[in-house]
């Protein structure tokens, strides 16, 4: 989808569209985010709230209790019995695991809970995952890289939290891509943690170990330390590298016109899994043959994608934002109801 035509679509409050008939139009929903380590999570938390404030132009109220901390899986499971306990008619969660909440989502639908995770899929059959295809995400950015390095080169590969669902699948569609170049040779894989001062300090020791490099996969939340490290080191000019969504560094893009791409995982993709449960929650039945995924309940968004020929029109979106702001992108009830529910 063209970058205009999706921001303007994004942006619109849209009037028409599903209609719930007789039944009582409010609800409440818990969501749950279990790891407080970026803006994009804050950024993905308040644009989720904005998302249900706007239903109450339709004449639906959605009220929202969150619940985010650092947790582990354990405590974010709790964060699902708390909210089994308050009565909530739905629940949205960033999970920490893609398996470990099988047991309390299944108690969940057995008090006719709706379950939605998002940014990360789960493997319950009594959830379902709204997001971006994290493999396809990954596979983006990294036929970006090793076709801008004309099929040959020697490359270092940055990802984030070992284990994590998202980047899981993330490592798989890379890894997928670059065995299909015969001339890409993957030197080295290290975690940073989606943290910028760790992959900034992890791209230096990976500069002082192979100082011969001449791409670098690197997911978001990392890059712009990972390009701090290649620039402090003189080798901006030499090295093709992925980047962030994040404003901050798309102005260091421009600026130092380096050599980037980067897929776009967004913030807003909270905000679209919260249009598609009310939209459940109203009687919305959805399409036949609408899910995907390795577990049979994804409900996936477009993964845009951001190079040197879209780069000016993305930062548009973000001009006058504080810097940590990352490009976004929410489906609205409307394009939720065309994209998903029959």
């Amino acid at each position: 989808m063209a970058w205009k035509h999706w921001f303007a679509a994004a942006a619109a409050v849209a009037m028409g569209g599903f209609t719930a008939g007789a039944a009582a139009e409010s609800y409440t929903i818990g969501l749950s985010n279990g790891w407080v380590g970026s803006e994009w999570r804050t950024q993905m938390i308040d644009e989720a709230k904005a998302a249900a404030e706007a239903w109450s132009q339709r004449g639906v109220e959605v009220d929202v209790i969150v619940q985010s901390a650092n947790v582990d899986v354990q405590g974010q499971i709790a964060h699902v019995r708390n909210f089994l306990n308050r009565g909530v008619d739905a629940i949205i969660i960033n999970p920490n695991s893609p398996t470990a909440f099988d047991p309390v989502f299944a108690q969940a639908k057995a008090r006719g809970t709706l379950v939605v995770a998002t940014d990360a899929e789960v493997s319950s059959s009594d959830a379902i995952y709204v997001g971006i295809d994290h493999t396809e995400w990954a596979r983006q950015s990294a036929r970006w890289l090793a076709e801008t390095l004309d099929g040959e080169g020697r490359i270092v590969a940055m990802n984030g939290v070992a284990g994590h669902a998202a980047n899981q699948m993330r490592v798989a569609g890379y890894r997928e891509v670059f065995s299909d170049y015969d001339g890409i040779e993957v030197l080295n894989e290290v975690n940073a943690n989606w943290d910028q001062a760790q992959g900034q300090q992890a791209m230096q020791n990976l500069l002082a170990t192979y100082p011969d490099i001449d791409g670098v996969w690197v997911q978001d939340g990392m890059a712009f330390g990972a390009w701090r490290a290649i620039m402090n080191a003189g080798k901006a000019d030499g090295i093709a590298a992925t980047g962030e969504i994040r404003k901050d560094f798309l102005e260091l893009w421009r600026d130092k016109d380096l050599t980037s791409g980067a897929s776009v995982n967004p913030p807003g993709v909270m905000a679209s899994a919260l249009n598609v449960a009310v939209l459940r929650l109203m009687g919305g039945e959805f399409k036949e043959d609408v899910f995907e995924g390795k577990y049979g309940n994804a409900l996936y968004v477009p993964v845009p994608f951001i190079d040197d020929e879209n780069l000016d029109e993305v930062y548009q979106q973000v001009e006058g934002k504080p810097g940590y702001y990352s490009v976004t992108s929410r489906l609205s009830p409307d394009e939720a109801e065309e994209r998903f529910f029959q």
